[in-house]
């Protein structure tokens, strides 16, 4: 599993979900996509990204896949990697699955900004995700909040839409009263039976795409 972490940056949270992925059987990389950015506390290396106004698309997209080309690459590889992000990880997972045909299963939990208006186009990201997702080539795994802002239901709904129309394999989750980063159980965000329930659909989901020969 490639894991693509969030906008906070490669922190605590991302350290011990790769270690979580780890246990439940799957050799797992999470590439500090910001290390370009200097050293520091996660909170300061976000901070300073954020200011510049995000990371390349194309510079993650090759991140990302190096880190899954490496994977397949180990002696212990059975020939297929998914790759898992949230928040603006959830968007950089998906991008990176429409752009690259490699991954065999990618699961994006309320990627932002998938669904981009005209003002929110920057050279920093250029291109919305949704406008790829003709080549999205694996299945898909999407976990939302009833109650986010970014996404919001309406932008889940018009992704959802895209995918029906293109015929693509995927499965979303929208789950009511949970919002942005539901998962993260050191935020008042979290919400434990919604979490719960979301993690037992990732790993049933990676379960059947990832592990069956």
């Amino acid at each position: 599993m490639v894991l693509a972490h969030h906008m906070p940056g490669w922190d605590e949270w991302y350290k011990e979900i790769t270690l979580r992925f780890a246990r439940n059987g799957y050799a797992t990389l999470c590439p500090n996509l910001y290390f370009r950015a200097g050293h520091g506390t996660p909170e300061d290396v976000a901070a300073k990204v954020r200011a510049a106004g995000g990371v390349p698309d194309d510079q993650v997209v090759g991140d990302l896949e190096s880190a899954a080309r490496y994977l397949l690459s180990l002696p212990t590889s059975n020939g297929k990697v998914g790759i898992f992000g949230t928040c603006s990880g959830g968007r950089h997972a998906y991008l990176t699955a429409c752009r690259v045909p490699i991954f065999a299963a990618v699961v994006d939990c309320w990627g932002g900004r998938v669904v981009m208006s005209e003002a929110d186009i920057s050279p920093m990201q250029p291109v919305a995700p949704l406008a790829y997702t003709k080549d999205l080539a694996c299945p898909l795994l999407g976990i939302f909040g009833a109650e986010d802002k970014g996404p919001t239901p309406e932008q889940v709904d018009q992704h959802e839409q895209e995918l029906k129309h293109l015929g693509k394999n995927y499965e979303f989750h929208m789950y009511p009263d949970a919002g942005h980063g539901f998962f993260y159980h050191h935020r008042p965000a979290y919400r434990q039976e919604q979490a719960v329930d979301g993690w037992s659909k990732v790993w049933a989901f990676l379960e059947k795409y990832l592990c069956a020969r």
